[in-house]
């Protein structure tokens, strides 16, 4: 193909089955889809009309939002988009809340107001009110069985007066965007009460249930999402466990850890929850994620985020330098996991009182037709 040619680049897209073509746009990277519209009004056209990728195993992209302490408008937002492996620099947020979550190619505002964004343009919705406002809570997209699609709101806190209401913390919210209203339904199991802080849960999507997990007593249990029930409470706990965080990975559900001086991955087996170790990080890359002149507890700040067939280590106290490292789950010989240095972000970068850190799947619709990122039908650009 020419590379200065435009009209015999389009005769070649002409000459293509248009399943071929999409077939090979598809395993390129979205920042490249993005340059080629450049090429051509053609090449444009056949790139922004392309449908939602077929693929379900599309890598996920780390996502990072700053929050600055002052204004918002020096607040940044960056991806690492692992088929490029580059970091992109995306519209920085531009919610005034400090309380983002981010899930399911959305950014979220919890308090005091609940809010919703697609990741890539920025474009605020409110809801109607929440019954219990929450700080940090656990909260997913997910499908009904009628194909509609809901968000399931776990725990949280709820701060008045310095105090946090551990019955509040233990309440579990679904909200109809079609209906625009928020459902009361069964609190997480009451073990998970003795938790000393609402930070300590982590939680995973997982073959229609909502799977919750405490660092504290690491209890586990799971929410039925066709039901509304929860499961009996369980203990999952390798040995030497200190701290993890719950995924779900490559069909299975991953723990992600560390373990004395190693950050170890371990498979979940539904319903017994036992635990097989599939993949530990090298010692050159787990002690790149830390500084090195804190001794007391340095590895208490790496955070863990996967989805697809990836697992994302980081560590988001490190503002300017943010290192990570991935997983790819399987990726080696013999299927084998592989691990790999995320680069550093693109300077500059400015200084941050917070950050938001996520992972997500992310379409070529996501890129060109923002508004067509809901959740339900209701909610349109």
């Amino acid at each position: 193909m020419s590379d200065n040619n435009p009209e015999i680049e389009s005769s070649t897209f002409n000459n293509l089955n248009i399943d071929v073509t999409e077939s090979i746009l598809y395993h390129l990277p979205i920042p490249s889809l993005v340059r080629f519209t450049l090429v051509s009004k053609q090449w444009r056209s056949l790139i922004t009309s392309l449908p939602p990728s077929p693929s379900p195993s599309s890598p996920p992209w780390l996502f990072l939002f700053g929050i600055h302490n002052t204004s918002s408008f020096h607040n940044q937002s960056f991806a690492f988009d692992p088929l490029s492996n580059t970091w992109l620099r995306l519209p920085p947020s531009s919610s005034s809340s400090d309380h983002l979550v981010g899930s399911n190619r959305f950014l979220f505002t919890t308090a005091p107001r609940f809010s919703f964004s697609p990741i890539l343009k920025p474009n605020w919705r409110f809801t109607s009110p929440v019954r219990f406002p929450r700080i940090n809570p656990l909260l997913t997209v997910f499908t009904t069985l009628s194909n509609s699609s809901k968000l399931i709101l776990v725990g949280g806190s709820s701060r008045i007066g310095g105090l946090v209401d551990i019955e509040e913390r233990l309440a579990v919210q679904i909200y109809d965007p079609v209906l625009d209203s928020w459902e009361l339904c069964s609190p997480l199991p009451a073990d998970f009460r003795s938790g000393q802080d609402h930070q300590t849960l982590t939680s995973a999507l997982f073959k229609r249930r909502f799977y919750v997990f405490d660092n504290y007593s690491c209890f586990i249990s799971s929410f039925c999402l066709d039901s509304y029930t929860w499961s009996d409470v369980q203990t999952l706990k390798p040995p030497g466990l200190s701290f993890a965080y719950l995924n779900s990975c490559n069909g299975m559900l991953v723990l992600g850890g560390m373990c004395g001086f190693s950050f170890n991955l371990w498979s979940i087996e539904e319903g017994s929850m036992e635990f097989s170790e599939i993949a530990v990080m090298p010692e050159d890359l787990l002690f790149g994620l830390v500084d090195s002149d804190d001794e007391d507890d340095k590895f208490r700040s790496l955070k863990c985020a996967g989805s697809g067939n990836l697992v994302y280590v980081f560590n988001d106290d490190c503002h300017k330098k943010f290192p990570a490292c991935v997983c790819e789950i399987g990726g080696g010989e013999n299927g084998i996991c592989s691990w790999r240095r995320v680069p550093c972000l693109p300077s500059p970068v400015n200084k941050f009182h917070k950050v938001v850190s996520f992972c997500s799947t992310v379409s070529i619709t996501d890129v060109f037709h923002p508004e067509e990122a809901r959740i339900g039908g209701s909610i349109r650009g």
